[in-house]
């Protein structure tokens, strides 16, 4: 496979997304902090609706192809199709979408996916599939499907992104367009799911884990349209990044038990705000909303590491329609106090997913389709 080249990027003008909920950053705060000019190496190229992208020992990548249904890992400028076995339903926007790495993968060789599937009596849902890669990073065989029974339907509103945590797999569903599932706790569609990496049961200590019914125990949080990111903060907390209609995509902190407050009835009502202040309860709204129009969210990570400067600790979300990675710093607390939009990553259409590499670098999938995209490397320069 030949080499792909670098682009490098050193513009040093940044955009500050106007948006709804966003604070102005004067031009002398601008002038004192320390954000680094970024450098975008297209790393992986040829591929085509790359979902996400993550790390595997020794320079390896993993990466899978939402509607091509393909496992791929690079390794020294090569592509390799992995041999697997995996009979994905891919329609709309469901298919071959998120992934994860078990951090005891050297021992037990564990990824997991989460994708489109064919039920028993020959209907659709989305499920997440445990897999055990080989020695070689040839093949993948099947260790169990962790939890099935997503609601789906045309494939729209299909999610789904998957977050490890310690001993926990949490796991961002979409709604499937269908007005009623994210407010019913016994719906698997529209919530934040948490389960056991090992066993793919309900989670210890879940809010609802005592219910009678085996899919409210599984619900973390809920009142969600399409969670398309999760991402942990260096303090424990976990965050999500979702679509909104045609207005507010959000970043929601996510809160056990907590209902996000998306109500889309009757039928399937996208008039209604992400966030219904209306509805019995409380609801907990977004730390940051995109307002109108939408950027079409997806991916997002917390950036670590010292090179990265006074980008270090923000939240940086990928987005669809927009072309532009987002972000975003959130205080303590969760306040949003500022802003970014480095020109740098303006350059490369859809943005779809991002993960931060082992060396603090950047990784983001594009999503333009055709057999055109990406993997692309953000390095940070000093």
């Amino acid at each position: 496979m030949r080499r792909l080249g670098t682009v490098v990027l050193v513009s040093a003008l940044v955009a500050v997304v106007p948006l709804a909920s966003t604070p102005k950053v004067e031009a002398a705060d601008q002038a004192t902090t320390a954000f680094p000019s970024l450098t975008v190496t297209k790393l992986v190229g040829g591929l085509d609706i790359p979902w996400d992208v993550k790390e595997l020992p020794g320079g390896r990548l993993l990466i899978g192809e939402r509607t091509k249904k393909r496992l791929i890992v690079w390794h020294n400028s090569a592509k390799h199709v992995l041999n697997f076995p995996a009979n994905i339903w891919a329609s709309g926007e469901t298919g071959l979408m998120g992934l994860a790495v078990d951090p005891n993968f050297s021992a037990n060789r564990r990824i997991y996916t989460c994708q489109g599937g064919y039920t028993s009596n020959g209907g659709h849902d989305v499920r997440v599939v445990a897999w055990r890669m080989s020695a070689a990073y040839t093949s993948v065989e099947k260790v169990r499907t962790m939890v099935s029974g997503f609601p789906t339907s045309s494939g729209r509103h299909g999610g789904c992104r998957l977050l490890v945590d310690g001993n926990a797999i949490y796991v961002g569903t979409g709604d499937a367009a269908i007005g009623t599932n994210p407010q019913n706790k016994y719906s698997l569609g529209g919530k934040t799911l948490r389960m056991s990496r090992t066993t793919g049961a309900p989670y210890p200590g879940n809010p609802f884990i005592s219910s009678s019914n085996h899919n409210a125990r599984y619900v973390y949080t809920y009142g969600h349209r399409n969670v398309q990111g999760l991402a942990r903060r260096y303090d424990g907390t976990i965050w999500s990044v979702e679509q909104g209609t045609d207005r507010d995509d959000e970043v929601n902190l996510l809160k056990r038990g907590g209902n996000y407050g998306y109500n889309p009835v009757p039928g399937y009502n996208e008039s209604v705000p992400m966030t219904d202040f209306k509805l019995p309860g409380a609801q907990i709204g977004a730390k940051w909303s995109s307002g109108d129009p939408t950027l079409a969210t997806s991916g997002g990570t917390f950036v670590s590491g010292a090179p990265w400067g006074d980008y270090r600790g923000m939240l940086a979300v990928a987005a669809l329609k927009a072309s532009r990675v987002v972000f975003l710093k959130f205080d303590g607390s969760g306040a949003l106090v500022s802003t970014r939009t480095p020109s740098e990553l303006e350059s490369f259409g859809r943005l779809r997913s991002i993960t931060v590499a082992s060396n603090y670098d950047l990784l983001i999938t594009t999503s333009n389709g055709s057999g055109g995209d990406y993997v692309l490397r953000v390095h940070p320069q000093n």
